[in-house]
């Protein structure tokens, strides 16, 4: 066994990617997606490779966790928490997603209030058990919940169980008494953190989407084997790491945005090879764009994320935004009159009107059809024919409503697709104090490398790069991330009256734990990284200072407050004399999981022919454009606009007055004239 493959279940297509460590090569392919068994769709894809016996592992991206969340179709959930505090879900924060809205509505949670229930215990501040916890209580809620038959999850949330989970910890033990069957997910597994309303919010959604997960990729593996696949399958993390499907299924929400972090992991990669230290990532796919930032070559972390706005998930992941714009997108004619693009998508089935599959609503990928972009004979290498007349048909009725042509009304749609996904880009660009013009554009997914010489334009970005396997970039990144753990915990500290053995045991702990975690995955050699959250007395937001301290000395307890000082002064313009407060330890262990090298294309040693031309439409109307072949283009060869790469995933558009060369690895450098 010597193969790598990296496999991305998406909501259009599932992509595929091979990596022979022996022969040193990569493979590439997809294939449409299955959502209804998406082992299916798997299987189509690994029998397209071949031999299943040269397999050696598949990480595995998906969007199973993070569609129930989207979607809102998860499990029923029993929300269990200390006498007094059964509304916090509900409470949420004070502030309002459009302060003079006055139809917004607050977000519900995913529970309803009749399934919040109270238990006698507490713990208290300090970590001391100031009521013991009343075992009968649980276990008669427990057979009132199992006798009433609906709930399908059970997310305990006690006060103050951050310090210590004995507590939630019997009463997961007396549900799976009581309650067999039913998984329970406690605060203290999911996060160990204060602040009450993000670690209930947190749990819940882990709690309800459980089932979920559990039926698709609980059976994963026996339905691999049933195939004949019998290579070791993982599944992708949010944080870039990797898990066991046995383990995703355990904290499914570590696995809520795991798709999207692939593309990240390889535009990191690129980035190293080519001594590009600042880019920004946009993955379009069929059905979403995700954008996301390598600042001085480090991928950007938080645990500051929202699947929606007021519900939010506070596990470490890649800082990846997403909005509902991919090729899928659905154009139509809003009640003001208005052309409007997405969010929804035509996704799989039916599809894009092109696609012949049923679907009749415009699309973008209708509407790069329509502009030439697209070639309905070269779609995925020819192997999918395409319906232009379908696609015609579809956007009939907005052309007529609006009184223009069929091509001034694809234009339109793929100019507001584009302003979608500018808004995207500003959100990890201006908003967080970057300039754009620092920044290379990175586009991949089937349908970023259409869009980007426009983004480049409208978004002031002056240099883009179309990476290799462009359609199956985010699956390419998953054969080489590396093995990654985060722990984290609440250890409430302060500079007057620092516990330097409290400080060092708490680090020890989590240290000991990230190691275990990766030794059960099979990485014995693993390296560490530690930080703190810290902040001044009565803020209620903190800054990550790594640290290097193991024993908490006085020096070393200096130099991390100067570290903070600083950090803060830098950020905020001021420092202050005293007292600051350390909130939470963190710390990441990491494992190489093995080297992939990057195939050469070759010098250019002849004159680039153009393999074929046709009518494209750019601003101002049609132009004959010349068509390359991507597979054609080496090392050193240049394309002047206007111009169109195609491949078999994906084309490359080039604006008039843009330039387009080749690197000695076969990426599409593009520079603004």
């Amino acid at each position: 066994m010597s193969t790598r493959f990296g496999v991305d279940i998406g909501g259009t297509f599932t992509d595929f990617v091979a990596y022979d460590e022996v022969g040193r090569t990569l493979k590439a392919w997809k294939n449409l997606s299955t959502p209804e068994n998406p082992i299916q769709g798997i299987m189509t894809g690994l029998r397209t490779f071949g031999d299943l016996d040269a397999i050696e592992a598949v990480r595995l991206g998906t969007t199973v966790a993070t569609n129930a969340l989207l979607e809102g179709k998860g499990a029923r959930v029993a929300y269990v928490t200390t006498a007094g505090f059964r509304d916090i879900p509900f409470i949420g924060r004070g502030n309002r997603k459009h302060h003079y809205d006055l139809a917004w509505v607050k977000l519900k949670p995913f529970l309803k209030r009749r399934d919040a229930h109270e238990i006698r215990e507490r713990i208290d501040a300090s970590g001391s058990v100031a009521e013991p916890l009343d075992e009968e209580g649980v276990a008669r809620l427990s057979d009132q919940l199992r006798e009433a038959g609906e709930i399908e999850a059970v997310a305990v949330v006690l006060l103050h169980s951050y310090l210590t989970p004995v507590h939630e910890r019997r009463v997961k033990e007396i549900f799976a008494e009581h309650l067999p069957g039913v998984p329970v997910s406690i605060s203290y597994d999911v996060l160990p953190k204060w602040k009450e309303h993000f670690r209930a919010s947190t749990t819940i959604c882990d709690a309800f989407i459980k089932p979920v997960v559990a039926r698709q990729l609980g059976s994963m593996r026996a339905e691999l084997d049933a195939n004949g696949m019998r290579a070791p399958v993982v599944v992708m993390r949010s944080n870039g790491g990797e898990m066991s499907l046995a383990g995703a299924v355990e904290a499914p929400i570590q696995i809520a945005v795991s798709g999207p972090t692939g593309g990240v992991i390889a535009a990191k990669r690129t980035s190293e090879l080519l001594g590009l230290r600042n880019l920004v990532t946009l993955d379009m796919g069929g059905t979403s764009t995700d954008v996301s930032t390598v600042v001085d070559g480090k991928e950007k972390f938080t645990t500051d994320f929202e699947i929606e706005w007021g519900r939010p998930i506070q596990i470490p992941m890649i800082d990846i935004r997403t909005i509902g714009a991919g090729g899928g997108s659905i154009a139509r004619i809003d009640a003001g009159g208005m052309l409007v693009v997405g969010p929804e998508s035509a996704g799989a089935n039916p599809g894009p009107a092109c696609y012949g599959r049923g679907g009749t609503l415009p699309t973008v990928t209708d509407a790069n059809v329509l502009l030439g972009r697209i070639s309905p004979d070269n779609f995925l290498g020819g192997s999918m024919a395409l319906d232009r007349e379908a696609a015609a048909k579809a956007v009939q009725p907005i052309a007529e409503t609006l009184g223009q042509s069929i091509e001034e009304v694809a234009f339109a749609i793929v100019r507001i697709a584009n302003n979608n996904m500018v808004g995207a880009l500003h959100t990890v660009l201006t908003e967080q104090g970057l300039d754009p013009r620092d920044f290379t554009l990175v586009t991949f997914g089937g349908a970023g490398p259409l869009h980007v010489s426009d983004l480049m334009e409208e978004a002031s970005i002056p240099n883009g790069l179309v990476p290799n396997f462009p359609g199956q970039f985010s699956a390419f990144g998953f054969t080489m991330a590396d093995a990654r753990v985060d722990r984290y915990r609440t250890v409430q500290l302060n500079s007057r009256r620092f516990d330097r053995a409290r400080a060092a045991a708490a680090m020890a702990s989590l240290i000991e734990e990230c190691r275990a975690e990766l030794a059960t995955q099979g990485h014995a050699d693993a390296g560490v990284t530690c930080s703190v959250e810290m902040r001044y007395l009565g803020q209620n937001y903190e800054l990550e200072i790594p640290v290097e301290a193991e024993s908490f000395s006085d020096e070393e307890v200096a130099a991390i407050l100067e570290t903070f000082h600083a950090q803060h002064e830098a950020r905020f313009g001021f420092r202050l004399a005293d007292h600051v407060e350390i909130v939470n330890f963190l710390v990441t262990g990491t494992a190489r999981t093995g080297s992939l090298e990057f195939p050469l294309v070759g010098s250019a040693d002849a004159t680039l022919s153009v393999r074929s031309r046709r009518p494209v439409w750019f601003a101002g109307g049609w132009r004959d454009t010349p068509i390359y072949d991507r597979a054609d283009l080496k090392e050193g060869h240049l394309v002047e606009g206007p111009a169109l790469v195609e491949e078999n995933a994906s084309v490359t558009v080039l604006n008039p007055g843009m330039t387009l060369s080749v690197d000695r690895y076969g990426n599409l450098l593009i520079s603004a004239n």
